[in-house]
């Protein structure tokens, strides 16, 4: 199986690195010791010229915190990348405050990944006196840096950090938004307060619950009452401001949220407790008030903290530059991108993005448009011919004219489809079963206690009061509220734990609803930059591999680049001519031996032999003809969850590529699933809006900007991440490649999660009816209730955390970060 074929291939090679010498900087396996200082080795020039840095600057403790500290192979800057800063109004965009000298500003760094980092980028200064103070905030991978401008400019900070190793992501999505922190400020204050005065009400309610009525207990009970008051004052005005906020609204829009019957709570318990205190009939149930504020809070904070470091809302301004070089009269100028106009001459170079839809100019035109429809082959596009926004220049410098401004582009015509202007998380939020449970609740609750107040009116009317009041606050619903906020947020937890990140708790009972699934194709259940090289024909001898490898070195075709990584490390010998033809392949001479290396056509193979059906490049040494060709490598968990999945779920495929591996895939997703090819970003999208049409929950996995709009149209889009800080479209989570063999596990723990809230509810229930018994006769004394409620109410998280974390356990999860 070429599948089997792959993994055990790579199996292979990661055997022989992890025998090979580390580079000191990166790790990075050393091909071999020609590169070294201090009797230190290094992969590349790059990573010793980082070295001799830090050692200049007597920073080598760098290497002292953690082994190999630097993430990756010091790649070089190309001279004048980050020229365009050097436009202030360009500049400006990026700044977060300056005085003209005295700037700061707010640099996003995907390469930070340990406490050497941190450490490093936290002593910027002693590189630079320029630089007055850098602070990392390592959560969300963001460096804060304080700097005079009269003396080190910002093109000369973000070089500074690429030189490092450090390279900025500078995006026009990072340039046009104000950050905001991803959690509410305002809540963790709330919490505080409510924590505080909570503590602080319970431990002055003891004297209250425990009193004879007779000694010190007794004489201060009037004290403690008034200070219980005050102390819940902000609790009730502050802390407890959000439910009643969110209650009217929904009233606003005649509904009944969950938040209604919290707040109805929370007023009749305030009031009712105001009442017993200022009457001497009682001390209230202000501990439980201000307790029901405090942990209703703990489980919003806890699940809005937990992924401020992931953006799950992106398009595609977040994969687009701040500025590109335009070609003038005046030469070369660096230029918003919200500034470009059609005619205007633009200057790509090696992987830059083309900003808009342009014809080419000048220069050979090899682009990547895997990030756009999802084909992995570059495409290859002549003078005078169309390219288009969102591809990627792979190889020589191009240049092209616009001839359509940005938001006239394909990419941001795909961006304008409806799909995109739907608010997933208010649609998931009026279907949830908390809400809809919300609304029988208070309208049963609320008919049960007009009838108590009718019944006592005509028996007792003196027992109104008490008996309607105790209802409402005994039969709050916060219990089955704080089960489904702790039983999420505990689920949220171990879903980080086992890689998947969800946006928030809404999509993990969208994730049970599941029942049809559909894959892309290209980087999700095959590795996008990795392939499987296979040679027929001829096969070569080490020595013609030396000549091969001689040849294709200095090309910078990706084909070339693939077959250097194939050859590895070779002998690179004397050439007595070389000569590349744009388009077509290499032809050149080493001593005797003519090597030639490009299309069947070019190196004179009979049209009738020329195979076209694969990614291929014909080799021939002298009268020698070898047939080279790369194959997408299955990610190692594929062969092993589809099949799962397949028994559960209905499965499609949808690819942009060409059918190539039809045959393979057809085996593998069996004959009751969908294959696609040649899907462009607008097909995808209507799949799965046909699918819906057709009754179907759809959830969409996919990891690039092509899948966007299938994504956002799914009931639950999941990118699939190598890196989850890397560029991600915008989604409802993100699943850590490394944990993809996991997914039908997680997939089943979201389905238990409505059963596990299902059970909480039920026991919420019987704790209701219970207290509902003895309200509705006027029984329950506030010391039972204030006993009952916190009782029922940590019952209930104890037992719905408890059995979500033993369901992951049955299930192979891990609860605990490894």
């Amino acid at each position: 199986m070429p599948v089997a074929e792959a993994i055990a291939e790579k199996r292979q090679l990661t055997k022989e690195r992890n025998t090979q010498t580390l580079c000191y900087h990166c790790g990075v396996s050393c091909i071999n010791d020609a590169i070294t200082v201090d009797d230190k080795i290094f992969c590349c020039e790059g990573c010793r010229l980082v070295y001799e840095i830090l050692d200049e600057k007597g920073l080598c403790d760098y290497y002292k915190l953690q082994a190999h500290p630097g993430l990756a192979q010091i790649k070089p800057i190309r001279n004048g990348k980050y020229d365009y800063l050097d436009n202030e109004e360009i500049a400006a965009q990026l700044y977060k405050f300056t005085n003209g000298d005295y700037t700061i500003v707010t640099l996003y760094l995907p390469g930070v990944h340990c406490s050497s980092c941190m450490w490093l980028l936290e002593h910027l200064n002693r590189l630079n006196p320029a630089i007055i103070e850098s602070r990392l905030n390592f959560t969300t991978k963001e460096v804060t840096i304080h700097f005079n401008k009269s003396k080190i400019s910002l093109r000369k900070v973000v070089e500074l950090m690429a030189t490092i190793g450090y390279e900025p992501y500078i995006s026009l999505d990072e340039a046009n938004k104000k950050k905001t922190n991803n959690y509410n400020k305002a809540k963790i204050y709330k919490l505080g307060v409510a924590g505080f005065c909570f503590g602080n009400i319970m431990m002055m309610s003891f004297p209250e619950y425990l009193s004879i009525h007779t000694g010190i207990e007794q004489q201060y009970a009037h004290l403690f009452r008034y200070l219980n008051l005050l102390l819940a004052i902000p609790v009730f005005f502050y802390s407890a401001s959000e439910f009643f906020i969110t209650a009217w609204k929904g009233l606003q829009q005649k509904t009944l949220n969950i938040d209604a019957p919290i707040a109805l709570a929370i007023i009749i318990t305030f009031s009712r407790s105001i009442y017993e205190i200022i009457s001497n009939t009682g001390g209230g149930y202000l501990d439980s008030m201000c307790g029901i504020v405090f942990f209703m809070l703990v489980g919003r904070v806890v699940q809005e903290r937990t992924y401020k470091s992931i953006s799950f809302h992106r398009d595609y301004k977040s994969y687009f530059p701040i500025a590109v070089n335009v070609v003038t009269t005046n030469g070369i100028q660096s230029k918003r991108l919200q500034e470009l106009q059609e005619k205007d001459v633009v200057q790509l170079h090696n992987d830059e993005i083309i900003p808009a839809d342009a014809i080419v100019l000048n220069g050979k035109a090899n682009i990547d448009y895997s990030f756009v429809t999802g084909e992995s082959e570059p495409v290859t596009v002549k003078q005078k011919e169309m390219v288009y926004a969102g591809g990627k220049q792979v190889g020589e410098q191009l240049t092209i004219q616009i001839i359509k401004p940005v938001a006239g582009s394909y990419l941001t015509s795909l961006w304008n489809h409806y799909a995109f202007s739907k608010d997933k998380k208010e649609v998931n939020d009026s279907g949830s079963i908390i809400h809809v449970l919300s609304r029988y609740f208070t309208w049963i609750l609320l008919s049960l206690a007009l009838c108590t107040a009718v019944y006592w009116y005509f028996i007792d009317p003196s027992k109104i009061i008490n008996s309607v009041t105790a209802m409402l606050i005994v039969a709050c619903p916060c219990a089955l509220l704080l089960s489904a906020t702790f039983t999420n947020g505990n689920l949220l937890r171990i879903f980080s734990t086992n890689g998947l990140f969800l946006r928030d708790a809404t999509v993990i009972e969208e994730l049970g609803k599941i029942d049809h699934i559909v894959f892309d194709k290209t980087g999700t259940i095959t590795r996008g930059s990795s392939n499987s090289f296979i040679c027929t024909g001829h096969q070569l001898t080490e020595e013609e591999k030396d000549l091969l490898y001689t040849v294709v070195a200095p090309s910078k075709h990706p084909y070339s680049k693939a077959m250097v990584a194939w050859l590895g490390n070779r002998n690179f010998l004397p050439l007595a001519a070389w000569k590349e033809t744009p388009g077509k392949g290499l032809n050149a001479i080493i001593g005797s031996t003519r090597i030639m290396v490009g299309s069947g056509e070019y190196i004179g193979i009979p049209k009738n032999n020329i195979q076209d059906n694969q990614a291929s490049v014909y080799i021939r040494i002298n009268d020698k003809v070898t047939l080279f060709y790369t194959q997408s490598i299955f990610r190692e968990a594929i062969p092993k969850i589809i099949p799962v999945l397949n028994n559960r779920y209905q499965l499609s495929l949808l690819s942009g590529d060409h059918n190539k591996q039809r045959a393979i895939l057809a085996d593998l997703f069996g004959e009751k699933s969908e294959l696609l090819f040649e899907q462009k970003p607008i097909d995808k999208l209507h799949y799965i809006e046909q699918l819906q049409q057709n009754g179907k929950r759809v959830m969409m996995i996919g990891d690039g900007l092509n899948d966007a709009g299938a994504l956002q149209q799914s009931n639950v889009g999941i990118t699939l991440a190598d890196d989850i800080n890397n560029f991600t479209p915008s989604c409802d989570a993100i699943l850590d490649a490394e944990k993809f063999s996991l997914l039908p596990s997680v997939l089943k723990l979201a389905q238990y999660a409505r059963y596990i809230i299902g059970f909480s509810f039920i026991i919420s229930i019987v704790y209701n009816l219970i207290g509902l018994f003895f309200a509705m006769q006027g029984l329950l004394r506030p010391m039972a209730a204030a006993i009952l409620m916190p009782c029922s109410t940590l019952s209930i998280v104890i037992i719905s955390s408890g059995v979500s974390s033993f369901m992951a356990l049955k299930l192979g999860l891990s609860l605990r970060a490894k």
